[in-house]
């Protein structure tokens, strides 16, 4: 098979790689119909996880086709289309127990891509298949079942959740790329009275009005009105800028919750000595996925809108161009880009 495969800091490429074979009896083996790129992955590829071993293939979000499963492996069939889950779920373990499948400590969490080889290639070893893989629907595009993979259940868990979005809030997203912007749209779930979107780009900016923020705007007058004003209840720091957590730090209300979604390749000052009397809630965190199965179905039935997070759209074998074009986003006007199998 054909997969893309990473050579150290700064080095990948598309390359002639061994089909993956059943290893446990749960996993599957599947044909990658579509995949994309993550924010993560430019990370690894600057050589910010030393994790990641030279010769790893990339990768963590697709959807594909089951050609092959383990004989513990019960949910699923060959034929039958799925989702990939970017986290890996033994479902025996105390945290899958109670849903934190990120955390997994059975040999599972974020793996794909990272600890084994991931699901950028024509195909994809998925462990612990029965609990990291969710039935594609036959009307559900390629392109919107692939964001329910990772980037609308880390928005949604991560940000909202973890920032308990309420009714009549006002929410400050900071990071316009497609992780901030799925915070957008699903922060619109629970009814906030305000969304307040932040970014260095004029396109994303753009970009965030049309999915549903309220506002748009480089920091300026807005930004500095809720620091000196009333404040955010919520602001969702999904930049991973040591810059953007700051900023966060410096708009929300006092009580009020930051939820840092971003993954920082760098430290980021925390400022205690403004914080500690403002009874700020600060969350980080690592994407479960637990709630997949309930933002498919809002997507499925019309009632979630994600389309427009899919931008620029490749064939497999233009891993690297797609690489490019995703890498330097903000010029593009790149968010999520769709390689798929012709």
């Amino acid at each position: 098979m054909r997969a893309l495969v990473y050579h150290g800091a700064n080095q990948a490429s598309w390359d002639t790689a061994p089909d993956p074979v059943i290893e446990e009896p749960t996993d599957a083996i599947l044909r990658v119909d579509a995949t994309t790129i993550c924010g993560s992955d430019l990370h690894i590829l600057r050589g910010e996880l030393p994790e990641v071993r030279a010769g790893t293939i990339l990768g963590h979000e697709a959807v594909g086709e089951v050609l092959e499963v383990g004989r513990e492996v019960h949910s699923i069939h060959p034929g039958d289309g799925v989702i990939v889950s970017s986290v890996s779920a033994c479902g025996k373990c105390p945290f899958c127990g109670d849903g934190m499948y990120g955390q997994c400590r059975n040999g599972g969490g974020w793996i794909l891509g990272n600890l084994i080889n991931g699901t950028q290639a024509e195909l994809v070893r998925v462990p612990f298949a029965d609990h990291s893989t969710h039935r594609r629907p036959d009307a559900l595009s390629r392109g919107d079942a692939v964001l329910l993979a990772e980037v609308l259940p880390t928005a949604y868990e991560v940000g909202v959740c973890n920032g308990h979005v309420g009714p009549g809030d006002t929410v400050a997203v900071v990071g316009a790329g497609p992780v901030g912007l799925a915070a957008v749209i699903t922060a619109r779930i629970y009814s906030p009275r305000r969304i307040i979107a932040v970014d260095l780009s004029p396109a994303r900016l753009e970009a965030a009005r049309h999915l549903g923020a309220d506002a748009a705007e480089l920091p300026g007058r807005l930004i500095a009105d809720l620091a000196e004003g009333a404040g955010a209840d919520v602001a969702i720091e999904a930049a991973g800028d040591p810059d953007g957590f700051v900023l966060c730090t410096r708009v929300v209300r006092p009580g009020g919750h930051i939820a840092n979604i971003g993954m920082h390749g760098k430290p980021a000052t925390l400022h205690l000595e403004a914080l500690w009397r403002k009874n700020v809630t600060i969350s980080t965190g690592q994407v479960n996925t637990s709630s997949t199965p309930w933002l498919l179905d809002l997507v499925t039935s019309g009632r979630l809108q994600v389309s427009r997070l899919v931008t620029h759209t490749f064939g497999l074998h233009q891993m690297e161009d797609a690489y490019d074009v995703f890498s330097q986003g903000t010029d593009t006007g790149a968010l999520k880009v769709l390689l798929h199998r012709k």
